[in-house]
């Protein structure tokens, strides 16, 4: 078998596009993670178009702190694995919050950025792997890769390697080749089944439907109605309506608003981009004539919360533009679970549940590392308590037990 080449690219793309999604699954296809064979899904995150127009539109790139560095195996002019990285010189937009790292990196003498991190950029999404081609030994070819940026890390004098929001299947075969866990959490609902909204509520408490129903009323008292439009149904003018009340949303935060996309991106998404995403629109007349809208980003069996935005101060707007019409609209396409986006314990009391999510870490200071590993088997058992914790207090009724509600085991430590 010809001999694998490795190379590093500054941009996706100088990947070709066909090659990419042959490799990351963008048409529903088997793609291999384990031995065993798991169902790829046609996620955009991770996706060739995503990921070029974030470089492309100026949201991801040097200047903002992203410098591409995917790594690439090729064999004979066919790209056999991949991983999808950037050189980072902040932390921001990783939702991963590892300032705690940082300020230990700067006790001991070591430089923390840049760092290398893989992961969606400015999206917290499960689901980063290493993307290798059926037929392929994804084992073997995780360890090669991850060889490869152990070197190019210390050539380069990096402390710090990162894989945020990692795939579970592909998640073994990391920590199998030595990279370090670490659990968070964030929220997430999942649809047990429910055919319409009103057999959502039904599985909350009376207190809690209650509420949510009152919520929703007064939205509808106020003479708003929320409308989604997904795919074709979104005119550009209406993603550059979604623009302007991502800026506005940003800016009433000042300088933590997280405005990390420029009006290009959205721009190339109503053109390429418009098949994964739905727009709820909260408007009293038509529906190109929004007073609020949120962003939500789909594919066949999933929902993500991304961004929002108001031009009018109205209670409760934000959970039906947000949480409830989007979760009525999963519903109805038989969609299996839907992701709100980072932070925000009010969002518990809307039925999402905390998971854990693992990122993986390798650093190359043996000080640094071996602090960190020392710590890390407390500070997980400690987050697994906290989830725990969290969705004991969930609102649902007694006879509902949420059969997506995670009831891990604390890691044991290491012997």
């Amino acid at each position: 078998m010809a001999e694998l080449q490795v190379r590093w690219h500054q941009a996706t793309r100088e990947i070709p596009e066909d090659q990419w999604q042959a490799l990351v699954g963008g048409t529903g296809e088997a793609a291999a993670v384990t031995d065993a064979v798991t169902e790829a899904v046609d996620r955009p995150f991770f996706g060739w178009r995503w990921l070029h127009h974030l470089e492309a539109s100026g949201s991801i790139v040097p200047r903002q702190g992203w410098q591409a560095c995917h790594l690439g195996l090729w064999r004979q002019g066919r790209l056999v694995a991949l991983a999808p990285l950037y050189l980072k010189g902040h932390s921001y937009g990783e939702f991963v919050f590892d300032q705690s790292f940082a300020q230990l990196a700067g006790q001991l003498g070591l430089r923390y950025y840049p760092k290398l991190v893989g992961m969606s950029p400015v999206s917290p999404v499960q689901g980063y792997r290493f993307h290798v081609a059926p037929g392929e030994d994804a084992a073997a070819l995780t360890q090669r890769m991850l060889a490869e940026i152990d070197l190019f890390c210390r050539r380069q004098g990096i402390l710090s390697c990162n894989f945020l929001y990692v795939d579970p299947a592909w998640q073994p075969l990391a920590e199998a080749a030595g990279c370090a866990l670490w659990i968070n959490q964030q929220s997430e609902w999942r649809n047990p089944g429910h055919g319409d909204f009103e057999a959502y509520l039904a599985s909350f408490n009376a207190n809690q439907r209650r509420n949510i129903r009152r919520e929703r009323r007064s939205v509808a008292a106020a003479g708003l109605t929320v409308t989604p439009l997904a795919g074709e149904e979104i005119p550009p003018r209406l993603l550059e309506r979604m623009h302007r009340f991502y800026e506005q949303h940003c800016s009433r935060w000042g300088p933590w608003g997280s405005k990390y996309l420029t009006e290009s991106f959205f721009q190339a998404a109503a053109t390429d981009l418009r098949q994964h995403l739905v727009l709820f629109s909260a408007h009293r007349g038509e529906p190109m004539d929004p007073l609020a809208m949120s962003l939500c980003v789909h594919d066949a069996t999933g929902l993500w919360g991304r961004y929002w935005g108001s031009d009018i101060e109205l209670d409760n707007l934000h959970f039906e533009v947000c949480y409830y019409a989007p979760i009525a609209w999963a519903i109805e396409r038989g969609l299996e679970s839907f992701d709100p986006g980072a932070g925000g314990s009010h969002k518990r009391r809307r039925g999402f549940v905390a998971q854990p999510r693992a990122s993986l870490h390798r650093w190359y200071d043996p000080r640094f590392d071996a602090i960190l590993r020392d710590w890390l088997p407390g500070a997980n058992r400690e987050m697994h308590e906290a989830i725990a914790a969290m969705n004991a207090e969930l609102p649902f009724t007694a006879s509902y037990d949420p059969p997506h509600a995670p009831r891990p085991e604390p890691p044991s430590e290491p012997g």
